[in-house]
């Protein structure tokens, strides 16, 4: 399925990508009051980092991915129980009324909000639960503020987009769900630097606002790793998960 954002040639680099902090987890898991062999729905699942993290507490996930490339990566690395479905956030095209928990990996702010918010309220059951969640590399780390300021310096005004934002508001104003809860969880990812600079070429919020600049920025965090003189990374990387319940 083409979309506005095609992570075709991602989807490989994406598999190297950390996992969602377990304490943010098991926080959902206990705030949205799911137990083993309730009903999720993952939707814009990726290469499948959550929906794995969501099978391992016993839940029965059904996995929605638009790109097919990262469906089929998604596929080969989730147990065969999972059900992949061709969908967007908009448009899942799962019955209503099916879910106790509709959750959002990282692909929340690749949507329309307002209407994958409705698309949600749709599928959730009566007492289920929203959610929508993202990794952010911790820009207080030496490391990482040094690639930080790499980027900066060849585009001072450089934007996370909505990722970065409070996404409190945006849940609020769909008037479809109750109290938004908020919870952070903190998660340290092992990386190899030659990994690390493949990650960095297949980054594609900066190739996108870098322009020609792009081939540069990643060679000089390259060179910047590479002088650290280290084979691998410990990246600190900060979940931070929106949730609320339906209104029905």
């Amino acid at each position: 399925m083409k979309t506005t954002w095609d992570y075709t040639e991602l989807a490989t680099a994406y598999l190297k990508r950390p996992d969602y902090a377990e304490s943010a987890i098991q926080w959902l898991i206990a705030t949205a009051g799911v137990r083993p062999g309730d009903a999720v729905c993952d939707v814009g699942a990726g290469v499948g980092h959550l929906t794995r993290m969501l099978c391992k507490q016993g839940l029965c996930v059904t996995a929605v991915e638009p790109n097919d490339a990262m469906r089929a990566l998604g596929i080969d690395h989730t147990d065969s129980n999972v059900q992949w479905f061709e969908g967007t956030g908009e448009q899942t095209g799962q019955p209503a009324n099916t879910f106790r928990l509709v959750t959002f990996g990282s692909s929340f702010n690749v949507t329309d909000r307002q209407q994958a918010l409705k698309e949600s309220h749709r599928l959730l059951q009566p007492g289920g639960w929203f959610a929508c969640m993202w990794n952010h590399r911790d820009l207080q780390d030496p490391v990482q503020a040094e690639i930080e300021a790499i980027i900066r310096r060849e585009i001072p005004g450089y934007d996370y987009g909505t990722r970065r934002q409070d996404q409190t508001a945006v849940i609020e104003e769909s008037g479809l769900f109750g109290k938004v809860e908020y919870c952070e969880g903190r998660v340290i990812h092992h990386q190899f630097v030659h990994d690390v600079v493949e990650a960095w070429r297949s980054h594609a919020t900066l190739e996108r606002q870098a322009g020609d600049k792009f081939t540069g920025i990643v060679d000089a965090i390259e060179a910047y790793l590479q002088d650290l003189g280290v084979s691998e990374l410990e990246i600190p990387y900060e979940t931070r998960l929106w949730a609320a319940p339906v209104l029905k």
